[in-house]
């Protein structure tokens, strides 16, 4: 059962509004996607100067995100099973070290493309466990009320530091000097870990008694596989949240076949240089940050289905607009904004659902489910991106990819209408979730 007051563990008290814990947890995360921002623009770069080959430059995307099909359940686990704070603060710093050794390496040009694959996968890896550990964290301190709001926080910080500001400035440090980029993502995750350290709350009982090896009903040492599988199973079985996957899965493949040979679409086709393609990728989230502010607004006022519905269709129509309309940069920032604000609205949606609805000790495992099947579609979208561009051309990634999607949600739509309309109010979706049980 959801509860709208949230108890400080440390101190017994009830907070009110999102709380000091959150904002240092949303600053931490913001901090992260900064950096992560200077290394979409970067890496691909890098890339792009070691070859001109479609496919080993779409590879370092396929290995960015690779480890969330081979790793995201197990890793769910571990965030069910620790303490999810240290966790994060753990994850932050092995990516730091990784990228202080990429940045060595570069400041001496004995960068290869192979070891820019070690580095994404190394760092996709991290992100498995200090983004499922940091969004399994938010219903801890935050009240159920206002998930929507600190969701929407979040993705407003992300689209800022992920697609606007780290992009443009990781191109610029390129173009300047290139380890530049890399230190400075070193640093911003140094930032992280201090802000996380400063947060004060702690594990409920069960979360500590796990890590300590005390919990009661681990003594009956059920299989690994079963407990690995039982997220996947929960979600699976819920008759929303699975679409909802589904869905997200589908166009997460969509625009990563695009996406992967952006740099090269970029210079061939739009006829823009190095650091235009940083600019290029800031205007094409524009989209993302007002959805983001905007969210909760949008999701409360018009409902969770509204929301699918409208979303699934323009993100697929902006992909084949982009192919097939797309030869200037401006033209395709514009289009582009179409997906980034709906992916930003379906992310705010998407997550506070799945928050109020998953049971706490299943939390890890079920977002880590999730995000196996969404984000596992993104190397298998980068790989085939890779592919459609080297044998159709350039533009050929973005309508392969926009006709897929458009085929999906069309044949969805049906399902997608016979869902519950939930307008935002709490006690409908308490409502809703009795229904769903």
């Amino acid at each position: 059962m959801v509860t709208d007051n949230i108890t400080d563990t440390s101190t017994g008290a009830k907070r009110r509004g999102l709380g000091r814990d959150f904002r240092l947890l949303s600053s931490a995360y913001a901090m992260q996607t900064l950096g992560e921002g200077v290394l979409v623009a970067a890496l691909p770069l890098m890339a792009s100067k070691l070859t001109s080959d479609p496919k080993l430059i779409s590879w370092v995307l396929v290995a960015w995100e690779l480890p969330w099909l081979l790793l995201a359940l197990p890793g769910g686990l571990i965030v069910d099973r620790f303490n999810r704070r240290w966790l994060m603060i753990g994850a932050q710093s092995a990516q730091m070290v990784l990228l202080i050794i990429l940045a060595i390496v570069a400041t001496f040009g004995a960068t290869h493309v192979w070891i820019l694959y070690v580095l994404a996968f190394g760092l996709g890896t991290g992100d498995i466990i200090f983004m499922g550990a940091s969004r399994a964290l938010i219903p801890d301190i935050v009240q159920s009320k206002d998930l929507e709001a600190a969701n929407g926080r979040n993705m407003t910080a992300e689209t800022l530091g992920r697609n606007f500001v780290g992009p443009p400035l990781g191109s610029a440090l390129f173009a300047f000097l290139l380890p530049l980029p890399f230190w400075l993502n070193a640093v911003t995750y140094l930032v992280s870990v201090a802000l996380i350290l400063r947060i004060r709350h702690r594990a409920p009982q069960q979360v500590r008694d796990t890590a300590a090896g005390e919990r009661p009903e681990l003594r009956e040492r059920r299989s690994l596989l079963v407990e690995l599988a039982a997220g996947l199973r929960w979600l699976v079985r819920h008759p929303v949240l699975r679409i909802v996957v589904l869905l997200a899965a589908v166009s997460n493949f969509c625009v990563l076949m695009g996406l992967s040979v952006l740099v090269l679409f970029a210079k061939e086709v739009l006829d823009i240089g190095d650091s235009g393609y940083g600019i290029l990728v800031a205007a094409m989230a524009v989209g993302g940050v007002v959805g983001g502010l905007f969210s909760r607004r949008i999701v409360v006022g018009f409902g969770a289905r509204t929301v699918a519905v409208t979303v699934q269709l323009a993100s697929a129509l902006s992909l084949l607009a982009i192919g097939c309309f797309g030869r200037q940069a401006v033209v395709v920032a514009v289009i582009f904004c179409v997906w980034s604000t709906g992916l930003a609205l379906w992310n705010v949606m998407a997550q506070s659902l799945s928050q109020r609805l998953v049971p706490e000790d299943l939390r890890g495992r079920v977002i880590s489910a999730s995000r196996m099947i969404c984000f596992g579609a993104l190397p298998l979208g980068a790989f085939a991106g890779g592919f459609a561009a080297d044998s159709f051309g350039l533009s050929a990634p973005w309508v392969i990819g926009g006709v897929i999607n458009l085929v999906v949600v069309v044949f969805t739509i049906p399902t997608l209408l016979r869902w519950s309309a939930m307008t935002g109010d709490h006690s409908e979706y308490l409502e809703t979730e009795d229904e769903l049980r």
